[in-house]
């Protein structure tokens, strides 16, 4: 596996959020974690990257990373796509994607013209500000200025939150795009049908453990745990 996270804890102050949390991701692979609000799925992800302090093992193609800083995580190949986006406003699209390219000698498996070729708008508006762009050409913008950084494994959490059923369909194909490339996924996503469309394997969280591992066709079929875990 390329990531391996055993008995994960991780606290916000008092609070035990994370409690024992267990997963793993391989080359390549989609892998969803599911779940309502409020029941740890983005803490997982900020503990997996160093930003919230995690107990526990954490391991990325074969090195312990728990206790590394964020940076030291993205240097070894992990992405990050926080929800809140976190782009530069004042910088334009094209200087936010500047920053996410990382210096070396190895090609990387996204460029520029990928991200142009695949929404022809972020190409068009270049040379504006990222912060007068659209919410959701602020989520492309963000996911392709991470993938500039060629990361063997990108995190991403709630991409389709706020979206137009339109942008939601160019998310799922960004995110295909991204798998076509080897490049493996960890996601965090509210909604159901896209998770279970393109995942190999899906996770269910609940109160800051995992409840259920298994494909989509699995879920599908477990109405009970869908009953408990999933559905409002």
């Amino acid at each position: 596996m390329m990531l391996e996270v055993r008995d994960l804890h991780a606290y916000y102050g008092k609070s035990h959020i994370l409690q024992g949390v267990s997963l793993s991701v391989g080359p390549g692979e989609i892998v969803s974690i599911l779940g309502r609000n409020g029941v740890g799925r983005s803490t997982t992800l900020k503990a997996i990257m160093g930003d919230v302090p995690p107990r526990g093992s954490i391991t990325f193609k074969g090195e312990a990373i728990a206790g590394l800083k964020p940076y030291e995580i993205a240097c070894r190949g992990v992405g990050f796509v926080p929800e809140d986006r976190a782009i530069f406003p004042t910088l334009t699209v094209e200087q936010n994607l500047i920053l996410g390219v990382k210096t070396g000698a190895r090609t990387a498996r996204w460029s520029f013209a990928d991200t142009y070729r695949l929404f022809p708008r972020l190409q068009e508006r270049a040379k504006t500000p990222a912060g007068v762009i659209s919410g959701g050409e602020q989520q492309m913008l963000t996911m392709c200025r991470t993938l500039m950084g060629d990361p063997d494994l990108i995190m991403i959490d709630e991409p389709t939150e706020g979206l137009a059923p339109q942008m939601v369909e160019r998310v799922a194909d960004l995110l295909q795009s991204i798998a076509e490339r080897r490049i493996a996924i960890l996601l965090v996503e509210q909604r159901l049908t896209i998770a279970m469309r393109l995942s190999h394997r899906v996770y269910v969280m609940g109160h800051g453990r995992m409840v259920f591992e298994g494909t989509p066709a699995e879920l599908a079929a477990d109405a009970a745990v869908r009953h408990a875990w999933l559905e409002v």
